[in-house]
């Protein structure tokens, strides 16, 4: 019983470092943000109590939902993008082949680069003038297929969500293949011996029984497309014609660039709530695991 409460009391004393941390720097910010969205303030004057004022200007400026538009387009090329073809690949990858460390550390490689070398490189990949893109259509004869990739409000955000679907794909990649080397290997063999195809064992058997893992990445899919920040900023500034600006960016900009901390804490409780409820629809819709 002695033995008992020490280590109870030996694992509070050992998370309430990280608990402590967690609450000063995620919790407590995140109240902050709550307060500062009832206040009218310029981070340098008195604040001034406006109570639901700045939700009401939030709700009926066109930026906003065009940024909130946009970063919808964001979080559905992120799941039907990131999710199926990380899922392809590491259904491939879950074999004994040659090289397969190799591949498995090539599909990682861009989630461990810095974001702002990202968006720099695949910003010179897609320079008009003489990117590797349309150099590379100019020299198989398909010059007049070249674009202004990052200023065409056409092209702009289709070329974003082109890079942020390559970017993450590789995170996913290892999170299926952790989940798929967890499958037991009797199932699987028992499945052959019935017949079953391996188009059957993969949709029938494999798929259902890594279902929770999943969901769990489509979670994170969705929380990590609703903070898309750093490499919009860096590779487009938003533009053009706000036409690759989202919600984070749009929060940036009203708070820091315009000093308007009381309608950027606005815009910071909209994305903490709107991302609260699309993760509810999709463990709801997406929680039951498949049959």
């Amino acid at each position: 019983m002695h033995t008992a409460r020490n280590t109870r009391i030996a694992i509070v004393f050992g998370l309430l470092p990280a608990v402590l941390i967690y609450l000063v720097f995620a919790i407590l910010p995140i109240l902050q943000s709550f307060y500062f969205s009832l206040m009218e303030w310029d981070g340098f004057s008195d604040m001034k109590y406006v109570g639901l004022d700045n939700f009401i200007r939030l709700f009926q400026e066109p930026l906003f939902w065009n940024s909130v538009k946009n970063n919808i387009y964001v979080v559905l090329a992120s799941v039907l993008g990131q999710v199926p073809i990380a899922l392809f690949l590491a259904l491939l990858l879950n074999r004994k082949i040659k090289g397969l460390k190799f591949f498995r550390t090539i599909g990682f490689l861009p989630v461990v680069l810095s974001t702002v070398v990202i968006s720099l490189t695949w910003g010179l990949i897609f320079n008009s003038e003489n990117g590797l893109i349309n150099e590379l259509l100019h020299i198989i004869g398909l010059g007049e297929l070249g674009q202004n990739w990052l200023g065409d409000t056409k092209w702009s955000m289709i070329s974003v969500l082109f890079v942020i679907i390559w970017q993450f794909v590789g995170l996913y990649l290892i999170i299926f293949l952790a989940a798929l080397q967890n499958v037991p290997e009797e199932v699987l063999e028992a499945a052959k011996i019935d017949g079953a195809s391996e188009w059957t064992t993969t949709w029938k058997i494999t798929v259902p029984m890594i279902w929770d893992t999943i969901v769990v990445a489509v979670i994170l899919c969705i929380s990590g497309s609703l903070k898309t920040f750093d490499l919009i900023y860096v590779m487009t500034h938003g533009g053009p014609a706000h036409s690759t600006d989202v919600m984070a960016l749009y929060m940036f900009n009203e708070t820091f660039s315009k000093l308007q901390y009381g309608y950027g804490s606005a815009v910071s409780v909209f994305i903490f709530f709107f991302s609260l409820a699309l993760i509810f629809v999709v463990t709801r819709l997406l929680g039951k695991k498949m049959i």
